[in-house]
């Protein structure tokens, strides 16, 4: 079993260090968040980045516009986050109402200052293989890899998914040659007719499709390392993509609950003192 946690855990406690230095320098670290409507898992998910923010010695500004705010309205906000100065980083929550255009907005956002790494110029140089802010979730999964020792250099990966925050940073990711990565990737998806052809031949899976128990047994080959980052919610019970029974082929396997969560949050925090750090020495 690969829990997230002892990898979080060790993330967290570098960005602790990381911080008391900045603030010992001067620099508090402040990482702002912005939310828009009442979704309660939204809601829930903020609350927890504050107390989380707090407990590593950052500032947490925060903005919650009503669902009816307008684009105008969202604009503005990143604006003013953009030309704080005591904001180093900032997270505009996703989802948005329907009628926010979170993508136009997300581009707005400072490239320096955006802590998912998902404004478009920090993809862009992730393809490039430039230094710029990860995606939290692949982040988390390549250091999940390399916590639990799990050979991924000249490996065959196949990425079950292809979704922006996901399956395709995750593969550019995973592809580039460095020490943690240097993989052939496949990145196949549910219109793949065969898709299982690609995961039986795989010695990494990291099912990110969003599909409740789309990879059985039967489409693993025993010893496989299998990575659980698709989920979907049925009221509030979760409905990962890797059914439990897979456990009994897999040679490391992600649990149900407490698998790449945990990383992926330790990275937004990284993602969030290395801008903090960034911007001290200027």
């Amino acid at each position: 079993m690969m829990p997230g946690a002892p990898v979080a855990d060790a993330v967290l406690a570098d960005v602790r260090a990381r911080a008391a230095v900045l603030v010992a320098a001067g620099h508090v670290p402040g990482l702002a968040t912005l939310l828009v409507g009442d979704d309660p898992a939204s809601a829930g998910y903020i609350r927890m980045k504050q107390e989380k923010a707090a407990e590593l010695g950052f500032t947490s500004p925060h903005v919650h516009l009503p669902s009816s705010a307008t684009q105008a309205d969202v604009l503005a906000v990143i604006s003013e986050f953009n030309a704080d100065t005591a904001v180093d980083a900032m997270l505009f929550q996703h989802p948005a109402p329907r009628h926010i255009d979170y993508d136009a907005a997300l581009a707005t956002v400072d490239p320096d200052k955006d802590v998912d790494g998902m404004q478009p110029v920090n993809v862009g140089r992730l393809a490039l293989g430039l230094p710029a802010p990860v995606a939290c979730t692949p982040a988390g999964i390549e250091a999940l890899l390399a916590h639990y020792e799990i050979p991924v250099a000249g490996q065959d990966v196949c990425i079950v998914g292809r979704g922006a925050t996901i399956g395709r940073p995750l593969a550019l990711l995973l592809s580039q040659k460095r020490d943690a990565a240097n993989a052939a990737v496949t990145v196949v998806h549910t219109g793949v007719p065969d898709w299982a052809e690609y995961t039986r031949r795989a010695s990494i899976v990291v099912a990110a499709a969003g599909v409740p128990g789309m990879i059985r047994p039967e489409h693993l080959t025993p010893g496989v390392t299998v990575v659980g980052a698709g989920v979907r919610y049925e009221g509030r019970r979760l409905l990962p993509d890797v059914d439990e029974s897979c456990e009994a082929v897999a040679g490391a396997i992600t649990p149900r609950v407490g698998g790449v969560g945990p990383t992926t949050i330790a990275m937004l925090f990284r993602n969030a003192v290395e801008a903090a750090e960034r911007h001290a020495r200027t």
